[in-house]
Parts: C-alpha cells; sequence; structure tokens
C-alpha cells in the first residue's frame, strides 16, 4: 500500500498535532515542576545525556501515538531516548508500513536555563521493501518552537516533500489563545557573506581549537581583499541544529557548517557530542524552502535513520553563497582534517 498526496499531507497535519502535544506537555512540566526539576539528569546514553525535561517528552509521544495515530498506517519510532536494538511500532505488534524520526527536544540545554528556543522535530516517510530507510527516504516533516518562558509564541513549519517554498506550511502559534497565523520569511538572497551571520559549529570545548583553526582561514581567504578592522562576518553558536535551520530557514545566517564528525575523527576523539539523523530529521524543510544542503563532501545530505550516526553538514542559503564558500570550505577541509 502506498499513500497518495493527500495521504502525506495528512501525514503532515498528524506529525504537526504530536509536535503541538510535546509542546504543551514540556511547557505544562515546565510551569509546575521549575527549573530544577527540568535539568535532572536521567540516564547517560550512547548519543547524548538524557535529562529528565526529555523524559516528559517521551511519555507525551507514547500516549500521543496509542491514541491518535492511525491504525492503518503503522509507524515505527525512533528517537533519542529509545534504543536502536529496540523496535517500538504503533500500533502494537504491528508490521510497520511507514518510519518516524523524531527529537522531542533538539535544544535540551537551551531550554533548560531558559536561554534560547529549543525545537521538536521530526520527519517521516516510508519503510523500503528492500533496505532500511534513510533521511532521503523521508516525505514528510515539522518543527515546533519550544519558547523561553517570557515568550507566549512559537513557530511551526512543516511540508511534504517536493511542495516547494510555496507548499510550506509557516505558521506562528500564540501559546496562550491558540490562534494561528501564518508569516512569511525565506532564506536570504545576499549574494555574499559581508556583514551576516555564518559560522562553523563549535558548541563545546571539545575539537573548539581545531575548528577555529579552520574557520579563521576560511575568512581570511574569503576576505583576502576586505581591509582590516570591521568584521566582515557575525558568529552565532545557536545550540541546537533545528535552531540552526531555522536560522537559514528565515534569512538570519547565511552558512553554517557543522564538521564536528570528521574533527573530531581526526583528533581520534571517542563518543563527542556530535548531530545525529534525529537532529536533521526536518532537513526537507530547508531544502524546500531553496537553501543548499549537503553533506561535507558537497554530496545531498543522507544517512541512516537511527540514534547513534554521526552526521556532518553544511547549509548555505542560496547558490551565491555555495560558490563562493564551497570550494574554499573543501580545500581547507582536505587540509585540516584528511
Amino acid at each position: 500500500m502506498s499513500l497518495s498526496t493527500a495521504d502525506w499531507n495528512t501525514c503532515r497535519t498528524l506529525l504537526c498535532a504530536l509536535e503541538n502535544t510535546i509542546r504543551d506537555a514540556v511547557i505544562g512540566a515546565r510551569l509546575r515542576d521549575g527549573a530544577d526539576g527540568f535539568s535532572a539528569i536521567a540516564e547517560v546514553s550512547e548519543a547524548d545525556t538524557i535529562y529528565a525535561v526529555d523524559k516528559i517528552s517521551e511519555e507525551a509521544i507514547f500516549s500521543w501515538f496509542a491514541q491518535n495515530w492511525p491504525a492503518e498506517w503503522p509507524v515505527q519510532v525512533i528517537m533519542e531516548g529509545i534504543d536502536d536494538n529496540t523496535t517500538v511500532v504503533f500500533p502494537e505488534r504491528a508490521k510497520p508500513m511507514l518510519v518516524c524520526i523524531l527529537d522531542p527536544i533538539d535544544g535540551t540545554r537551551n531550554i533548560m536555563y531558559d536561554k534560547r528556543s529549543a525545537w521538536i522535530i521530526g520527519g517521516l516517510g516510508p519503510i523500503p521493501a528492500d533496505r532500511s530507510p534513510r533521511l532521503r527516504d523521508l516525505k514528510v516533516a515539522a518543527m515546533t518552537e519550544l519558547p523561553v518562558l517570557k515568550q507566549t509564541i512559537g513557530d511551526q513549519i512543516s511540508g511534504v516533500r517536493g511542495c516547494g517554498p510555496e507548499g510550506l506550511v509557516r505558521e506562528r502559534v500564540n501559546l496562550l489563545s491558540g490562534e494561528r497565523k501564518g508569516f512569511t520569511c525565506r532564506p536570504s538572497a545576499a549574494k555574499n557573506l559581508k556583514h551576516g551571520f555564518s559560522c562553523l559549529v563549535k558548541f563545546f570545548p571539545e575539537g573548539k581549537e581545531l575548528v577555529g583553526k579552520i574557520e579563521e582561514s576560511l575568512w581570511k581567504e574569503i576576505f583576502v581583499d576586505e581591509p582590516p578592522g570591521s568584521p566582515m562576518v557575525f558568529d552565532d553558536q545557536y545550540i541546537a541544529t533545528a535552531g540552526q535551520f531555522y536560522e537559514i530557514f528565515v534569512g538570519h545566517d547565511r552558512f553554517i557548517a557543522d564538521l564536528r564528525p570528521l574533527v573530531f575523527n581526526k583528533l581520534g576523539l571517542d563518543n563527542p557530542l556530535v548531530c545525529h539523523p534525529y537532529d536533521v530529521a526536518a532537513m526537507l524543510l530547508l531544502e524546500e524552502s531553496g537553501a543548499l544542503l549537503e553533506d561535507a563532501y558537497g554530496h545531498p545530505l543522507d544517512g541512516p535513520l537511527d540514534t547513534v550516526s554521526p552526521i556532518a553538514w553544511v547549509g548555505f542559503s542560496n547558490k551565491h553563497i555555495a560558490d563562493q564558500v564551497r570550494p574554499v570550505l573543501h580545500r581547507l577541509r582536505d587540509k585540516y582534517l584528511g
């Protein structure tokens, strides 16, 4: 059984409803339990540290799927908090025809300390008959903002593969009244990086020195003809991959590269925190917006649907930026990480 275009759009609506439920559960628990209840460490997995707030979202997810997912479309759920050796399917004991990969809270550290919005992200697609599903198999995606306490508006973006920029659903949600309004945005059309935000990811101490060398070399080469003095590019380390996608999506950032898997491999570091497939589960939204999303070697971004595989990615707001940055970045990748 294959799903029609209308079916996939129904899946999009369902995925948004799931993310609304997760958002409301987390906001409710935050108001009830406060920061201390949020920040306790629940467990440490192979993929990441799991905090108490992550467990709250996990309970909301299982309950929602059990009560709301259509029985005629059995779905396997893959997410942080479920071991890759454990198969979770709704309805239980059914043979799954679809797979849903989720990051219930991308940016846990941001929201734990009420510092910056976190994001709920999900992707949904068919399970191929002859192989394991991959990121490029995803047909539907949604990302939902989980804002800080003082913020009563949150964005939700969703779409179906092939919908193009005009087919993406962009909604600004009033979290007090539930009112939804569409909003307009697009990736930056700037033809260069001057006086805009761009960066290489260096969230944590591990590998920061090497990433910094690559980044400094990148800016020196790109801005070789610029006089010294006023900075040409600004750095914003949004500690959430979905947050970084959003910044490109709405036109704030022009270029972001997350090369941590290559950097840590070069340094021989074991099990440092990197981007995983669930972190990029909403990647088709960025692609449908017109931005360019690649792996570290310039290929279309892809990877297995699991919770442990390392993902390196590069995002450009448009072709002009990609043509300017890509060849320099690849040269420096080979020089420092080859």
